[in-house]
Protein backbone atom coordinates (compact mmCIF):
# COMPACT_ATOMS: atom_id res chain seq x y z
CA UNK A 1 0.00 0.00 0.00
CA UNK A 2 1.34 3.40 -0.97
CA UNK A 3 1.02 6.06 1.72
CA UNK A 4 0.28 9.51 0.28
CA UNK A 5 2.79 12.30 0.85
CA UNK A 6 1.37 15.04 3.03
CA UNK A 7 2.80 18.44 3.98
CA UNK A 8 2.55 19.52 7.59
CA UNK A 9 3.76 22.35 9.76
CA UNK A 10 4.20 22.35 13.54
CA UNK A 11 1.96 24.68 15.56
CA UNK A 12 1.45 26.81 17.53
CA UNK A 13 4.08 29.28 16.42
CA UNK A 14 6.26 30.42 19.29
CA UNK A 15 5.99 34.03 20.45
CA UNK A 16 2.61 34.72 18.84
CA UNK A 17 -0.51 34.77 21.05
CA UNK A 18 -2.72 31.87 20.06
CA UNK A 19 -5.75 34.01 19.01
CA UNK A 20 -3.45 35.91 16.61
CA UNK A 21 -2.46 32.74 14.73
CA UNK A 22 -5.77 32.32 12.89
CA UNK A 23 -4.66 34.03 9.70
CA UNK A 24 -1.42 32.04 9.63
CA UNK A 25 -3.33 28.75 9.83
CA UNK A 26 -5.63 29.88 7.03
CA UNK A 27 -2.69 30.99 4.92
CA UNK A 28 -1.03 27.61 5.45
CA UNK A 29 -4.04 25.94 3.85
CA UNK A 30 -3.92 28.35 0.91
CA UNK A 31 -0.20 27.65 0.45
CA UNK A 32 -0.70 23.92 0.00
CA UNK A 33 0.04 22.60 3.48
CA UNK A 34 -2.23 19.67 4.29
CA UNK A 35 -1.65 19.23 8.04
CA UNK A 36 -1.09 21.09 11.29
CA UNK A 37 0.73 19.13 14.01
CA UNK A 38 0.83 20.31 17.61
CA UNK A 39 3.41 19.53 20.26
CA UNK A 40 3.22 19.39 24.06
CA UNK A 41 6.13 20.06 26.42
CA UNK A 42 6.41 23.38 28.30
CA UNK A 43 4.00 25.51 26.28
CA UNK A 44 0.35 24.91 25.49
CA UNK A 45 -1.35 21.56 25.66
CA UNK A 46 -1.54 19.68 22.37
CA UNK A 47 -5.31 19.91 21.89
CA UNK A 48 -6.25 23.58 22.35
CA UNK A 49 -4.48 24.94 19.22
CA UNK A 50 -6.07 22.17 17.15
CA UNK A 51 -9.57 22.87 18.47
CA UNK A 52 -9.21 26.44 17.23
CA UNK A 53 -7.67 25.27 13.97
CA UNK A 54 -10.63 22.97 13.37
CA UNK A 55 -12.77 26.04 12.69
CA UNK A 56 -10.09 28.44 11.44
CA UNK A 57 -8.79 26.08 8.75
CA UNK A 58 -11.53 23.51 8.06
CA UNK A 59 -9.68 21.79 5.19
CA UNK A 60 -6.54 20.86 7.10
CA UNK A 61 -5.88 17.58 8.87
CA UNK A 62 -4.89 18.06 12.51
CA UNK A 63 -2.55 15.90 14.55
CA UNK A 64 -0.79 15.69 17.90
CA UNK A 65 2.94 15.05 17.89
CA UNK A 66 2.77 14.12 20.65
CA UNK A 67 0.59 13.61 23.71
CA UNK A 68 2.37 11.75 26.56
CA UNK A 69 0.84 8.41 27.48
CA UNK A 70 1.38 9.08 31.19
CA UNK A 71 -0.03 12.54 31.88
CA UNK A 72 -3.73 11.76 31.33
CA UNK A 73 -5.67 8.82 32.65
CA UNK A 74 -7.18 6.39 30.14
CA UNK A 75 -10.75 7.74 30.31
CA UNK A 76 -9.62 11.37 30.13
CA UNK A 77 -7.43 10.56 27.13
CA UNK A 78 -10.30 8.86 25.31
CA UNK A 79 -12.57 11.83 26.02
CA UNK A 80 -10.10 14.40 24.71
CA UNK A 81 -9.41 12.42 21.56
CA UNK A 82 -13.13 11.91 20.98
CA UNK A 83 -13.72 15.63 21.40
CA UNK A 84 -11.15 16.39 18.70
CA UNK A 85 -12.71 13.78 16.41
CA UNK A 86 -16.06 15.52 16.67
CA UNK A 87 -14.49 18.97 16.25
CA UNK A 88 -12.73 17.84 13.07
CA UNK A 89 -14.58 14.79 11.70
CA UNK A 90 -12.26 12.63 9.62
CA UNK A 91 -9.46 15.18 9.97
CA UNK A 92 -7.76 14.25 13.22
CA UNK A 93 -4.77 11.95 13.75
CA UNK A 94 -3.74 11.08 17.28
CA UNK A 95 -0.05 10.88 18.07
CA UNK A 96 0.95 9.37 21.40
CA UNK A 97 4.30 8.51 22.93
CA UNK A 98 6.24 7.91 26.09
CA UNK A 99 7.49 11.50 26.33
CA UNK A 100 10.44 11.53 28.75
CA UNK A 101 11.36 11.16 32.39
CA UNK A 102 11.84 14.93 32.55
CA UNK A 103 8.28 15.78 31.48
CA UNK A 104 6.53 12.84 33.10
CA UNK A 105 8.40 12.44 36.37
CA UNK A 106 10.17 15.72 37.12
CA UNK A 107 7.46 18.08 35.87
CA UNK A 108 4.31 16.05 36.49
CA UNK A 109 5.25 13.91 39.48
CA UNK A 110 4.27 10.66 37.76
CA UNK A 111 6.66 7.67 37.86
CA UNK A 112 8.19 7.08 34.44
CA UNK A 113 7.95 3.31 34.65
CA UNK A 114 7.57 0.73 31.86
CA UNK A 115 7.13 3.37 29.15
CA UNK A 116 6.90 0.87 26.30
CA UNK A 117 4.14 -1.04 28.06
CA UNK A 118 2.29 2.16 28.98
CA UNK A 119 2.10 3.30 25.36
CA UNK A 120 1.09 -0.17 24.18
CA UNK A 121 -1.63 -0.42 26.82
CA UNK A 122 -3.00 3.04 26.07
CA UNK A 123 -3.19 2.29 22.35
CA UNK A 124 -5.04 -0.96 23.06
CA UNK A 125 -7.42 0.74 25.47
CA UNK A 126 -8.21 3.56 23.04
CA UNK A 127 -8.91 1.09 20.23
CA UNK A 128 -11.39 -0.66 22.51
CA UNK A 129 -12.96 2.55 23.81
CA UNK A 130 -13.49 3.96 20.32
CA UNK A 131 -15.78 1.03 19.47
CA UNK A 132 -18.34 2.42 21.93
CA UNK A 133 -18.37 -0.83 23.89
CA UNK A 134 -17.90 -0.94 27.65
CA UNK A 135 -14.26 -1.52 28.60
CA UNK A 136 -13.38 -3.56 31.68
CA UNK A 137 -9.81 -4.71 31.29
CA UNK A 138 -6.70 -5.17 33.39
CA UNK A 139 -3.76 -4.02 31.29
CA UNK A 140 -0.16 -4.41 32.40
CA UNK A 141 0.22 -0.75 33.49
CA UNK A 142 -3.35 0.20 34.47
CA UNK A 143 -6.84 -1.21 34.83
CA UNK A 144 -10.15 0.14 33.54
CA UNK A 145 -13.42 -0.98 35.11
CA UNK A 146 -16.66 -0.36 33.23
CA UNK A 147 -15.78 2.70 31.11
CA UNK A 148 -17.92 3.41 28.07
CA UNK A 149 -17.11 6.40 25.86
CA UNK A 150 -20.17 8.64 25.74
CA UNK A 151 -19.27 10.14 22.35
CA UNK A 152 -20.10 8.22 19.19
CA UNK A 153 -17.22 8.03 16.72
CA UNK A 154 -18.32 7.16 13.21
CA UNK A 155 -14.68 7.24 12.15
CA UNK A 156 -12.07 6.45 14.82
CA UNK A 157 -8.84 8.39 14.31
CA UNK A 158 -5.58 6.86 13.14
CA UNK A 159 -3.20 6.37 16.06
CA UNK A 160 0.48 7.06 15.49
CA UNK A 161 3.15 6.15 17.99
CA UNK A 162 6.17 8.33 18.70
CA UNK A 163 9.15 6.04 18.37
CA UNK A 164 12.93 6.19 18.55
CA UNK A 165 14.49 2.75 18.77
CA UNK A 166 13.51 -0.64 17.29
CA UNK A 167 11.11 -1.86 19.97
CA UNK A 168 8.86 1.19 19.86
CA UNK A 169 9.21 1.50 16.09
CA UNK A 170 7.96 -2.06 15.69
CA UNK A 171 5.10 -1.30 18.10
CA UNK A 172 4.15 1.69 15.94
CA UNK A 173 3.94 -0.54 12.91
CA UNK A 174 2.26 -3.48 14.62
CA UNK A 175 -0.39 -1.78 16.75
CA UNK A 176 -0.41 1.77 15.42
CA UNK A 177 -1.14 3.31 12.05
CA UNK A 178 2.36 4.69 11.77
CA UNK A 179 5.20 6.38 13.62
CA UNK A 180 6.19 9.88 14.65
CA UNK A 181 9.92 10.57 14.64
CA UNK A 182 12.09 13.59 15.38
CA UNK A 183 15.62 14.85 16.02
CA UNK A 184 17.20 12.85 13.22
CA UNK A 185 18.86 13.43 9.87
CA UNK A 186 17.59 12.31 6.45
CA UNK A 187 20.10 9.45 6.47
CA UNK A 188 18.86 8.40 9.92
CA UNK A 189 15.34 8.10 8.50
CA UNK A 190 16.50 5.32 6.20
CA UNK A 191 17.84 3.51 9.29
CA UNK A 192 14.62 3.97 11.28
CA UNK A 193 11.74 3.44 8.83
CA UNK A 194 12.30 -0.27 8.02
CA UNK A 195 11.55 -1.15 11.66
CA UNK A 196 8.03 0.30 11.26
CA UNK A 197 7.20 -1.71 8.18
CA UNK A 198 5.57 -0.97 4.87
CA UNK A 199 2.30 0.86 4.30
CA UNK A 200 2.54 3.01 7.43
CA UNK A 201 2.54 6.78 7.78
CA UNK A 202 5.81 8.30 8.97
CA UNK A 203 5.44 11.77 10.46
CA UNK A 204 8.67 13.66 11.13
CA UNK A 205 9.07 16.81 13.18
CA UNK A 206 12.00 18.48 11.45
CA UNK A 207 13.65 21.52 13.00
CA UNK A 208 14.10 24.24 10.40
CA UNK A 209 16.14 27.43 10.83
CA UNK A 210 15.71 29.42 7.59
CA UNK A 211 18.80 31.63 7.72
CA UNK A 212 22.26 31.56 6.18
CA UNK A 213 23.83 32.98 9.37
CA UNK A 214 26.03 29.99 10.17
CA UNK A 215 27.16 31.29 13.57
CA UNK A 216 23.60 31.95 14.70
CA UNK A 217 22.47 28.49 13.57
CA UNK A 218 25.32 26.81 15.41
CA UNK A 219 24.71 28.82 18.62
CA UNK A 220 20.94 28.32 18.72
CA UNK A 221 21.19 24.76 17.40
CA UNK A 222 23.66 23.67 20.07
CA UNK A 223 21.40 24.94 22.84
CA UNK A 224 18.36 23.16 21.37
CA UNK A 225 20.24 19.93 20.76
CA UNK A 226 21.74 19.96 24.25
CA UNK A 227 18.32 20.37 25.86
CA UNK A 228 16.97 17.31 24.04
CA UNK A 229 19.84 14.92 23.49
CA UNK A 230 20.83 14.88 27.17
CA UNK A 231 17.43 13.38 28.03
CA UNK A 232 18.03 9.63 28.50
CA UNK A 233 15.61 8.43 25.80
CA UNK A 234 17.20 10.70 23.19
CA UNK A 235 20.73 9.92 24.34
CA UNK A 236 20.01 6.21 23.88
CA UNK A 237 18.47 6.93 20.46
CA UNK A 238 21.57 8.71 19.18
CA UNK A 239 23.84 6.10 20.68
CA UNK A 240 21.89 3.56 18.61
CA UNK A 241 22.15 5.77 15.51
CA UNK A 242 25.94 5.77 15.88
CA UNK A 243 26.61 9.25 17.31
CA UNK A 244 27.86 8.00 20.66
CA UNK A 245 31.47 9.11 20.25
CA UNK A 246 30.49 12.49 18.82
CA UNK A 247 28.14 13.19 21.71
CA UNK A 248 30.13 11.66 24.57
CA UNK A 249 31.62 15.03 25.63
CA UNK A 250 28.11 16.54 25.70
CA UNK A 251 26.82 13.83 28.00
CA UNK A 252 29.88 13.84 30.28
CA UNK A 253 29.94 17.61 30.69
CA UNK A 254 26.19 17.74 31.22
CA UNK A 255 26.38 15.16 34.00
CA UNK A 256 29.23 17.16 35.55
CA UNK A 257 26.95 20.22 35.69
CA UNK A 258 28.76 22.36 33.11
CA UNK A 259 25.83 23.10 30.79
CA UNK A 260 27.60 25.83 28.82
CA UNK A 261 30.63 23.69 28.02
CA UNK A 262 28.35 20.75 27.26
CA UNK A 263 26.46 22.68 24.58
CA UNK A 264 29.68 24.08 23.14
CA UNK A 265 31.08 20.56 22.79
CA UNK A 266 28.48 19.56 20.18
CA UNK A 267 30.31 19.20 16.84
CA UNK A 268 29.29 21.30 13.86
CA UNK A 269 28.47 18.15 11.91
CA UNK A 270 25.83 17.15 14.47
CA UNK A 271 24.16 20.56 14.20
CA UNK A 272 24.22 20.32 10.42
CA UNK A 273 22.82 16.79 10.54
CA UNK A 274 19.90 17.53 12.84
CA UNK A 275 18.85 21.03 11.77
CA UNK A 276 17.65 22.13 8.36
CA UNK A 277 19.07 25.59 7.74
CA UNK A 278 20.08 27.99 5.02
CA UNK A 279 18.21 29.97 2.35
CA UNK A 280 14.72 28.79 1.37
CA UNK A 281 15.78 26.73 -1.63
CA UNK A 282 18.36 24.85 0.43
CA UNK A 283 15.80 24.18 3.18
CA UNK A 284 13.30 22.85 0.65
CA UNK A 285 15.93 20.56 -0.87
CA UNK A 286 16.88 19.23 2.55
CA UNK A 287 13.23 18.62 3.50
CA UNK A 288 12.79 16.72 0.23
CA UNK A 289 15.61 14.38 1.29
CA UNK A 290 13.59 13.33 4.33
CA UNK A 291 10.74 12.35 2.03
CA UNK A 292 13.12 10.49 -0.30
CA UNK A 293 14.35 8.44 2.68
CA UNK A 294 10.86 7.42 3.82
CA UNK A 295 9.05 10.26 5.61
CA UNK A 296 5.48 10.54 4.34
CA UNK A 297 4.46 13.60 6.38
CA UNK A 298 7.16 16.18 7.10
CA UNK A 299 6.03 18.60 9.79
CA UNK A 300 8.69 21.32 10.07
CA UNK A 301 9.05 23.14 13.37
CA UNK A 302 10.49 26.51 12.43
CA UNK A 303 12.87 28.73 14.34
CA UNK A 304 11.61 32.19 13.39
CA UNK A 305 10.79 35.47 15.09
CA UNK A 306 7.04 36.22 15.28
CA UNK A 307 7.24 38.81 12.52
CA UNK A 308 8.97 36.34 10.18
CA UNK A 309 6.67 33.32 10.53
CA UNK A 310 4.44 34.29 7.63
CA UNK A 311 7.41 34.73 5.32
CA UNK A 312 8.86 31.39 6.36
CA UNK A 313 5.53 29.65 5.72
CA UNK A 314 5.54 31.08 2.22
CA UNK A 315 9.22 30.24 1.61
CA UNK A 316 8.74 26.59 2.60
CA UNK A 317 5.31 26.16 1.05
CA UNK A 318 4.76 22.92 -0.86
CA UNK A 319 2.74 24.84 -3.46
Amino acid sequence: MTVPIRHGITVPFEGIPLPDQRDLYREAADLGYTDLWSAESTGMDAFTPLVLASTWAPTLRLGTAIVPAFTRGPAAMAQQVAGMCQAAPGRFAFGIGTSSNVIVERWNGIPFERPYQRVRDMVRFLRAAFTGEKVSERYETFAVDGFRLGVRLDEPPPILVAALRPGMLRLAGREGDGAIINWLSPDDVAHVVPHVGEGKEIVARIFVFPTDDRDLVRAVGRRAIASYLTVPVYAAFHEWLGRGELLRPLWDLWRAGDRKAAAESIPDEVVDDLLVWGPPERCRERLARYVERGVTTPAPAVFASPDQVGRVLRDLAPA
